[in-house]
């Protein structure tokens, strides 16, 4: 009984290794994908980076040594790398696709997210910095009643839109998605959402997982 299940064991074992060989041309799920932009995007790839120049400006995404990119249609950009069976080499693939796609959108549309601030006498309004304009400033603040005892000030960078159509609700608009999270994250770190009464600044579809009150 005993070898009979060794044997089974060890045909499973083999049979588990000879599919993993059958698998190891890896793809990245993302990075195969096509990229299709509009014709009022102009895309100039090099060695180093990728240059993507729109309506609303130009940027620029870096590129490892072993990404390829080429171009397989009118406006369809495609996104390889030298050897997709290192491991290293499929995560970046597929970053790096998802990097110039927003980069694209950053330059033809932008990216908005709100901000809420949820609480008690939250409320924010937004107002010219007393220091102007300077290296990374706007000339703009935030002014923020979070129910400390002082007023909490946020400087606006200089690639940031602001706007704040509600004294609870906070709009930020960027080319770039990745320097919005951040500046988002800046505002948020302030006063970050509780689970009890979910008071706190809540950014764009974020959901609290609610919490129930131990009671004696």
């Amino acid at each position: 009984m005993i070898v009979r299940w060794q044997a089974e064991a060890c045909h499973a074992l083999r049979s588990f290794h000879s599919s993993a060989q059958a698998r190891a041309g890896l793809v990245s799920n993302i990075g195969k994908k096509p990229i299709v932009y509009p014709p009022t995007v102009s895309l100039s790839p090099n060695t180093t980076a990728v240059s993507v120049k729109g309506p609303l400006g130009e940027t620029a995404v870096p590129l490892m040594p072993f990404m390829r990119i080429s171009e397989t249609a009118p406006n369809t950009l495609a996104v390889s790398v030298e050897n997709p069976k290192e491991r290293k080499q499929r995560a970046m693939w597929g970053l790096t696709r998802t990097l110039i796609q927003n980069a694209i959108v950053g330059m033809t549309e932008g990216f908005t997210t709100p901000v809420y601030l949820v609480g008690v006498g939250y409320r924010a309004a937004l107002e010219p910095d007393p220091r102007g304009k300077g290296e990374g400033r706007s000339g703009q603040r935030l002014n923020m009643k979070l129910g400390f005892s002082h007023s909490v000030f946020v400087s606006v960078p200089d690639h940031i839109k602001i706007e704040v159509p509600q004294p609870t609700k906070i709009v930020l608009s960027c080319t770039d998605k990745h320097k919005l999270g951040l500046f988002a994250a800046q505002i948020r770190r302030w006063r970050p959402p509780e689970p009890y009464k979910g008071k706190g600044i809540i950014v764009g579809n974020e959901r609290i997982r609610m919490k129930t009150v131990k009671k004696k």
